[in-house]
């Protein structure tokens, strides 16, 4: 059911406020895209490469179709081909025609009559017309019918965010159950710890990864609160949210559709006026998109120290080697999954501060920037959610422990004395500590050597349990 090009050579003619085009017969879209399509040549990202927007922009038009109909102002055969017509779309059809780019002038609207001319040329074809026919099912009189962009576009944008939240959650909570994994498999794995990047005090690598799960899992719930502010819909509002246009009874019943198309817990805006041009929503959820890649990109920075070497590195574990990693030196493996990663937090950074001038960049009854934040923040929740779950299958679940190159670093970390500073005493360990950084010797054999210890009693203090909390 998908578009497969202009091969017919038949065209159509359709006019706007600005004059008379033509257009290939087989194209779904209308003459105001056509426009879009010759001004926004901007990113060469487009509608269609955002699958889930282009639903909510279906669902959109859909619950619209149904509630003028059930009001009475929308013919019953015309409303069920429309119905139909976004049935396909949401389903995953026609797809290619949404072909706008996603950074566009207009507040969206180009955006909104992409979807309002391919909704009406496809219920036409459904209903036995041709494309173009708006005599009987019209972009603007039907599929458009009680709306304005300024309503339906911020309300799809919403739908679209609410649904693509639980594919970013499941990809967190996949990688922070596979850290948490990591952390028991290597709960025996004594190391140190490091500040500033300097040794430390020893602890367990199990403790290590566990905190790495722990910081990332608190932002699921961030997640599922922060998207609960994209329930408040200004469906109904039209233009500057006074509903000029529209059924007094549209809105109140245009959510109860949404409802029932989406099963959503959506609500209408308390005050129209003020939610049409308000996009606090879109600078929160970016907020806590940032925060997740700040966060995703320390643990990257930290997989990379740990497995930096091989031999002259901090060598604490072993990332799974996925290429080769010069085209001059042989034998070396980069770690290339964390690096991706680090690269997408940076971007999702950027996006979050691109979120955060449109927002500031509105005035009076309208937001003219919501293009630009609804393309960073999808982009954002697709490029995090696919680098995620890269990270997860191809770089920690292959992660090794160095158990050996640990348990040394430990026995000759000058740090070894502060865990040993409750047996042997603070004057005892500022001697052995002392003596260590001359010498080279390691803090283990100078304990012995000294008799502080005996090489059970160190054997003891060592041991993996006892690093675990306070004693």
């Amino acid at each position: 059911m998908q578009f497969s090009g202009y091969g017919s050579g038949k065209k159509r003619h359709e006019h706007d406020l600005l004059g008379d085009r033509e257009l290939p017969d087989e194209v779904y879209y209308g003459v105001q895209t056509l426009r879009a399509l010759e001004n926004f040549n901007i990113t060469g990202v487009t509608l269609r490469d955002f699958p889930i927007f282009i639903k909510g922009l279906a669902q959109v038009k859909k619950a619209a179709a149904l509630a003028n109909c059930e009001i009475g102002i929308l013919d019953k055969e015309i409303c069920e081909h429309i119905v139909m017509a976004c049935d396909e779309i949401i389903a995953g059809h026609w797809h290619d025609q949404f072909l706008v780019d996603m950074i566009q002038g207009g507040a969206g609207t180009s955006t909104n009559m992409n979807a309002n001319e391919v909704i009406a040329n496809r219920a036409l074809e459904l209903w036995g017309k041709e494309k173009g026919q708006y005599n009987f099912i019209h972009p603007n009189n039907h599929v458009n019918l009680g709306q304005s962009t300024n309503d339906a576009y911020p309300t799809a944008i919403r739908l679209a965010a609410l649904q693509s939240v639980p594919g970013i959650v499941e990809a967190l909570e996949e990688l922070c159950a596979t850290l948490s994994e990591k952390g028991k498999e290597f709960s025996d794995v004594i190391k140190m710890g490091r500040t500033q990047l300097q040794d430390a005090v020893p602890m367990t690598l199990g403790q290590e990864f566990e905190a790495f799960s722990v910081m990332l899992s608190e932002d699921i719930e961030r997640l599922r609160e922060g998207s609960k502010l994209f329930l408040e819909l200004s469906i109904g509002g039209t233009a500057i949210g006074t509903g000029i246009n529209s059924h007094p009874k549209y809105a109140a019943t245009a959510i109860k559709k949404i409802k029932e198309i989406t099963g959503l817990n959506v609500v209408a805006a308390p005050n129209l006026i003020e939610a049409t041009p308000d996009t606090g929503a879109f600078v929160m959820f970016s907020g806590i998109l940032k925060r997740l890649a700040v966060k995703l990109s320390k643990t990257c920075n930290d997989l990379r120290l740990l497995s930096s070497g091989p031999r002259c590195g901090f060598g604490d574990i072993n990332l799974p080697p996925m290429q080769p990693g010069s085209s001059i030196m042989p034998g070396k493996v980069n770690p290339v999954i964390p690096e991706v990663v680090n690269q997408v937090a940076f971007q999702v950074i950027g996006n979050d501060l691109t979120v955060t001038m449109g927002s500031e960049g509105g005035q009076l009854q309208l937001n003219a920037f919501e293009p630009v934040m609804v393309f960073n923040i999808f982009q954002s929740v697709n490029m995090l959610s696919r680098a995620m779950r890269t990270l997860t299958r191809l770089c920690v679940k292959g992660i090794t422990a160095n158990r050996e190159a640990c348990r040394r670093a430990v026995e000759h970390s000058i740090g070894l004395v502060t865990a040993l500073n409750p047996l042997i005493g603070y004057e005892n360990s500022t001697m052995i500590a002392k003596e260590a950084l001359e010498s080279g010797e390691s803090v283990f054999n100078l304990v012995l050597k000294h008799k502080l210890l005996t090489k059970e009693q160190l054997e003891e203090a060592l041991k993996p349990e006892n690093m675990l909390s306070a004693r």
